[in-house]
């Protein structure tokens, strides 16, 4: 089909010049009239909105409104003919609103229209937000509500997009997720790092329920709908990464670091090829598919995909989320892996049972924190290489550091029994495999004795 391109010859290119000389004529008058500088960006910004706007209007009326004649002959083969009205349609840019007449081709009015020309060549979306503006609307919808949204761009933009139609964007956005990350060829293997990385974590997601009938209703402890207000999301990432060698005390200090301190000898390895995958519980086939198989799942494919040979170390890495740990050895069981539970999911129950036993004394509490994150992780290690060498189990070992119940008040050991902080040592203590030992298995025998 031929291209549109040289359609219009006839448009005013020079038509932006007169806003051109206006915000070339407003920066001079602003420092002749010594205008303060947060006045005169807002309105250099202003101006720039107004000549994004013709711009735009430009390009429109250059590419004009695709007329190619009577008839056109489709890639396929097919030959469509020209209706007889024009169709508008609605283009909202981050410059503002336009309203553009197209020709448009088919077999008669009333049936689906089979070739829209200026659509084609612009590439335009289906809705009516431009691509860029629905990238920037769902970039503060990440962080924000979609309430908020429009706030933020009307401000910035003068756009105000509906709460109905940001959440269609993203339903619509979300569609082309899976087809795009199944697109994506996986990386060159000399490109990858000595290590595979497999991780995942939980994440609550608040799930906005029905408003009661009335709204002394929401105040009533008994109410259904104080539960389940959020839904768990699982985040799984696969990266590769070179090793950096370092001891236990190293990974203890590296938390300790101030600002301040000297920069470190040399710059640590970097992820490579870092992929991520996110997902919710959804409906599959009439069934309910936990966001923990889902993720993994994933996560077990990219694996396979990347490293079809097991040809490198995998490297599990994730805290102490049982299910995640027993999806992770189902879906991976095929290939070796090194489980390691993240420290910092650790920490803060450390702090937690710090400011029990010291309250507000921060020299105390640091030094707590400090020699049970040195210990338990000391301990973890030795044990973990030790077991690996004489191939044997340590999951029954006992810990050495101890907190007597002499060094803290009752009232603290109640405290801390109800914040469930050595919970995690008595659900797992059984059978650990050196490399799964929790790094806070001291701490909770510490609570515990």
């Amino acid at each position: 089909m031929e291209s549109m391109a040289k359609t219009r010859t006839d448009c005013n290119s020079n038509e932006l010049e007169p806003t051109l000389n206006d915000l070339k004529a407003y920066v001079e008058r602003a420092a002749r009239q010594g205008v303060a500088v947060h006045e005169v960006e807002a309105g250099i910004w202003h101006r720039v909105l107004h000549l994004g706007h013709q711009a735009l209007r430009l390009l429109f009326s250059l590419i004009g409104p695709g007329d190619m004649g009577e008839t056109v002959v489709l890639p396929d083969g097919q030959e469509v003919r020209r209706l007889e009205r024009s169709h508008p349609r609605v283009y909202q840019s981050v410059f503002g609103r336009f309203e553009v007449e197209r020709v448009v081709y088919g077999a008669r009015e009333g049936q689906k229209i089979a070739y829209v020309p200026f659509d084609t060549q612009l590439e335009l979306p289906e809705s009516n937000f431009s691509y860029l503006l629905q990238d920037w609307a769902q970039s503060f919808a990440v962080e924000n509500t979609y309430r908020r949204v429009p706030e933020a761009l009307g401000r910035l933009l003068d756009v105000h997009p509906s709460v109905d139609s940001l959440e269609r964007m993203n339903q619509k956005m979300a569609e082309t997720v899976r087809p795009f990350r199944e697109s994506r060829p996986a990386p060159e293997p000399e490109q990858e790092g000595a290590l595979c990385v497999v991780s995942a974590d939980g994440k609550g997601i608040p799930i906005r329920r029905a408003t009661p009938e009335a709204p002394i209703q929401g105040h009533d402890p008994e109410q259904e709908a104080k539960t389940n207000r959020k839904k768990m999301a699982v985040v799984g990432t696969v990266y590769t990464i070179d090793p950096c060698v370092r001891m236990p005390e190293e990974v203890v200090a590296s938390l300790f670091r101030s600002p301040d301190d000297n920069p470190l000898p040399s710059a640590r390895p970097v992820p490579k090829h870092k992929r991520l995958w996110a997902s919710l519980p959804q409906e599959q086939d009439g069934e309910e598919v936990s966001a923990t198989e889902a993720t993994l799942n994933w996560l077990a494919q990219e694996v396979a995909r990347r490293h079809p040979e097991a040809g490198k170390p995998i490297v599990l890495l994730m805290d102490g989320q049982k299910s995640l740990w027993e999806a992770g050895q189902r879906v991976l069981s095929q290939v070796s892996t090194i489980e390691i539970l993240d420290l910092w999911h650790a920490t803060p129950r450390i702090w937690d049972a710090a400011h029990l036993f010291y309250g507000r004394d921060e020299e105390q509490t640091l030094h707590f924190v400090y020699d049970r994150g040195a210990l338990s992780r000391r301990r973890a290690s030795a044990d973990g290489y030790q077991a690996h060498a004489a191939g044997q189990k340590t999951g029954k070992a006992r810990q050495t550091l101890r907190v007597s119940r002499k060094q803290c008040p009752s009232h603290a050991l109640r405290c801390v029994s109800r914040r469930g902080l050595s919970y995690r040592f008595r659900s797992h203590r059984g059978g650990m495999s050196p490399f799964r030992q929790r790094p806070d298995g001291a701490l909770g025998h510490a609570l515990e004795d």
